[in-house]
């Protein structure tokens, strides 16, 4: 972007933070409109203005946010406006007086716009299964049944008194699978039956019945039991509280009468079915997403597998772990992150910047509380420190690690819980990959870590205690590609090539996306069903001749081709080898093609027929001069073949005596023969 294409608006809050004016204009990340004392009251005319020069606006300030977003709306502005935080992440600091180079990245940043993310809908009609044991299922569904159609399904033997009044339907149900999401739940209940309605002291139930479905907008349990649904409180339309916690069931009771009307979530993950390593021919290959969803949103499907987006939560570890790009984070994407990162650090260094930069990575609920309680009543984030808020924590993969280090990152840090609320497997598998290349490359892996704590005071503690990372030996500056894999292997060759110590090979824990194929070649055939089922034509053959293939980069080590291998010729070994992947591609076997001993015709290879041969030698069927005439039909191609075996008429039960098909004459005729003793 030129200088003068985006117009930058800051503002000192009341005079409360320095604003570095010199750092801003040797950025170059736009034209700089002066700085304000109080944009957002006084001097929100100044706003005004910038709208009518028709060119995109940064305003530096999230606080008021709203305001300003209610006032480009109502002068009809329809260029980008974006807006960036440089009060609590930068000016409210101990070190304020030199966070310029830091406001300038952020504000750089900010202008890296991202594209529109689709919304998944979800109808409620209201239709709500309360489950329960006890009254307070009962007392939570007269309350909710002025707004919602409600249904309560008690388990068998539950002590309930019969009210006095029945207003909506009581059953007895024990569940036994329930699946779905907000306005379509499925459960499936057993003992399924209806209360006597001469039960006196307590609901007495008669004969149930097993395999009853019942199909909800809400599902609302109080059973105290265990959850229905893994990540329960991430599955939308599912709310569970403990019954013996009146509090706890007031909030759910409040929090259930509004689940009605339709609800937009985002559309957290694309995915791209064609890219997917999961099974070619019924042999399952690569797991990954599979085995770390916390709530069940993916599912085998055939070749691929498939993503429900209405109970997809968003955690994004399915994308961080895909090693094909298959499923890529949508909020924001990679890529969108990868040019945010790059912009940051550029400018960092642009406006002034000494220090190699830390990557901050946060979210905002926890994050951005977390920096502002810094910013407030703490030291403040260092000046060398820019924070990048994202969705999730759990979507960070490898491949924005690599970026941010190949840029000029000094370090890359990310923000998480005390408490993870759900498993970081995927997380912690990044973290691994990434401490092995770092350490192999002659970088500090300690540079790339977790910070879990839910202490402001332990933050700015670890923040100021890191020592100061040497000054890269060069930085890279290539733009991000749009495909997550391609992003992926374009970082880890940047980051390699900027290293202080570039490695040539890097040996991988077993299931890193990365790897290659070692091929028995005594043992290999050439059948090239390996080839035939590599999801990513890592494997390939050659049209014109017997000849097997491997491009090393494009390996995600799903396994398939181990598993499809008839002669468990291959093995998988997991690396990163740089000079591996400049080549495009390298032969693993070729053999000269075998000729049709008729027409001379190419087909198939000399080793796959004299196995053949050599398996079939001692079978009767070519054994003797006829068994000659079959094994030289052998090395014959499908033309020739097919006329020699015609002309020869063969055929293998000859010399078994002659049988006739027996009519119903023939079984009279034997019931009219007299019995022999």
């Amino acid at each position: 972007m030129r200088e003068n294409d985006r117009l930058i608006l800051t503002c000192s809050c009341e005079k409360t933070m320095p604003v570095d004016g010199k750092a801003l204009e040797k950025a170059k990340c736009g034209r700089i409109a002066g700085t304000a004392t109080q944009l957002c009251r006084s001097e929100l005319d100044n706003f005004r203005t910038a709208l009518i020069e028709g060119t995109p606006i940064t305003v530096a300030c999230t606080q008021e946010q709203a305001l300003f977003e209610e006032i480009a709306e109502e002068a009809g502005f329809a260029l980008p406006l974006a807006f960036a935080n440089i009060r609590e992440t930068g000016g409210w600091s101990g070190e304020a007086g030199s966070s310029g180079p830091k406001m300038a990245a952020l504000i750089a940043a900010a202008a890296e716009e991202a594209p529109p993310v689709e919304v998944v809908s979800l109808e409620s009609e209201g239709v709500a299964l309360i489950l329960g044991t006890d009254d307070a299922a009962l007392e939570a569904a007269a309350t909710l049944a002025e707004s919602l159609d409600i249904t309560v399904l008690l388990a068998p033997g539950a002590d309930v008194t019969p009210p006095r009044r029945i207003t909506f339907p009581v059953l007895q149900g024990r569940m036994r699978s329930a699946r779905g999401h907000l306005g379509a739940f499925e459960v499936t209940v057993d003992n399924y039956a209806a209360f006597a309605p001469s039960s006196r002291q307590r609901l007495v139930a008669g004969s149930g019945r097993d395999g009853a479905v019942s199909r909800c907008d809400l599902v609302i349990d109080l059973t105290g039991d265990a959850p229905l649904f893994p990540a329960d409180d991430l599955r939308p339309g599912y709310l569970r509280a403990d019954p013996r916690d009146p509090i706890a069931v007031f909030r759910l009771v409040r929090q259930a009468a509004q689940f009605v009307g339709t609800f937009d979530k985002p559309h957290f993950v694309n995915f791209a079915a064609d890219l997917c390593a999961h099974s070619r021919n019924r042999i399952t290959g690569c797991t990954r997403c599979l085995d770390l969803c916390p709530t069940g949103a993916i599912t085998p499907a055939g070749n691929s597998v498939a993503i429900d987006p209405a109970i997809c939560a968003g955690c994004g570890q399915c994308a961080a772990v895909c090693p094909t790009g298959a499923a890529s984070y949508a909020l924001p994407s990679a890529e969108t992150l990868a040019r945010r990162l790059r912009s940051l650090i550029r400018t960092w260094f642009s406006a002034g910047g000494t220090r190699p930069p830390v990557i901050l990575l946060h979210d905002e609920d926890h994050g951005s509380a977390l920096i502002d309680a810094s910013a407030r009543f703490g030291r403040g984030l260092p000046a060398h420190v820019l924070p990048l808020l994202i969705n999730e924590i759990t979507q960070i993969g490898a491949e924005l690690a690599a970026s941010a280090f190949a840029y000029g990152a000094g370090g890359f840090s990310i923000l998480g819980r005390a408490r993870a609320r759900h498993d970081t497997a995927g997380l912690q598998e990044t973290l691994a990959l990434m401490h092995g290349a770092l350490s192999a490359m002659g970088r500090d892996p300690s540079a790339f870590e977790l910070i879990e704590t839910d202490d402001p005071d332990v933050l700015e503690e670890r923040l100021y205690a890191v020592a100061p990372a040497a000054a890269p030996r060069e930085r890279s500056s290539f733009l991000p590609p749009e495909d997550k894999r391609g992003l992926l292997t374009t970082a880890m060759i940047e980051l390699n090539r900027t290293a202080p110590e570039p490695a040539t090979r890097i040996e991988l824990q077993a299931g890193a996306p990365f790897g290659t194929v070692v091929l028995d070649a005594q043992a290999c055939t050439l059948c090239l069903a390996c080839a035939g089922a590599c999801p990513t034509n890592a494997l390939s053959d050659n049209p014109d001749q017997p000849m097997l293939r491997f491009t090393e980069s494009a390996c995600v080590q799903c396994g398939i081709c181990a598993a499809t291998c008839p002669e468990d010729a291959i093995t998988l070994v997991a690396q990163i080898n740089f000079p591996a992947w400049e080549a495009p591609r390298r032969t693993l076997k070729e053999e000269q093609p075998f000729h049709c001993t008729v027409c001379e015709k190419p087909f198939g290879t000399r080793s796959s027929i004299e196995r053949v041969q050599e398996r079939l030698a001692g079978h009767w069927m070519f054994s003797g001069e006829e068994g000659e005439q079959r094994r030289t039909v052998l090395t014959m191609c499908e033309d020739c073949r097919v006329e020699a075996v015609m002309n020869a008429e063969f055929d293998p039960h000859e010399d078994l005596p002659a049988r006739r098909v027996r009519t119903a004459a023939d079984y009279s005729a034997a019931e009219r023969q007299p019995y022999k003793q």
